[in-house]
């Protein structure tokens, strides 16, 4: 049988090892490349200076998008700063464009009071149209537990929380950072019942 001191300097050059290969691989990679992994986030800038009076749906839905992803986080951009996604209040209905929104990319939100007049929740409201943004296309007819069900879950819905699949499609569509351009990208979705 080993001697407990051979196992621990088997651990200690297993860990040694362990922390220089990754250090090896980066030495080799050009200089411009940025190193990919499995826990690489990507982080989009929102800008809602816009928003007059949504604000607070605002910073809700991206709370909800920011809790349920570990992938891609959405931050406010600072003040005099480029931001991928735009969010503006609206007389007419809610609307987002069709992602994912890369960095660098544009993409926006309008928040159309029209749905709120007609009883729609603000929350669920902001949540929806940035997972537009994120790559989420329309579900309806939906239950009220999938997001973007939309208007079809009925006024009553107050969910601003992406569902399991909804959560899952997010994550793949940014598990690769630079990810294709698929045709339907960029297309305005009006969330109209």
């Amino acid at each position: 049988m080993p001697h407990p001191k051979w196992f621990a300097a088997v651990g200690t050059v297993a860990a040694i090892t362990t922390i220089m290969a990754p250090a090896a691989q980066a030495v080799s990679m050009p200089e411009t490349a940025a190193p990919r992994s499995a826990s690489a986030v990507t982080t989009l800038y929102y800008d809602d200076t816009r928003a007059g009076g949504w604000q607070n749906a605002v910073a809700a839905g991206v709370a909800s998008w920011n809790a349920n992803t570990s992938n891609v986080k959405l931050a406010k951009a600072r003040p005099g700063t480029r931001a991928e996604i735009q969010i503006v209040a609206t007389d007419g209905w809610p609307q987002g464009t069709l992602g994912p929104v890369r960095p660098g990319g544009q993409a926006r939100v309008e928040l159309g009071s029209l749905a709120v007049t007609e009883g729609y929740d603000k929350n669920r409201i902001a949540a929806h149209e940035i997972g537009h943004n994120l790559g989420l296309p329309d579900t309806k007819p939906g239950p009220c537990s999938q997001l973007m069900s939309g208007s079809s879950a009925g006024s009553s819905c107050k969910n601003s929380v992406p569902d399991t699949t909804e959560r899952l499609r997010v994550e793949s569509a940014y598990a690769d950072r630079v990810g294709p351009h698929t045709p339907a990208e960029g297309r305005l979705l009006a969330d109209a019942s």
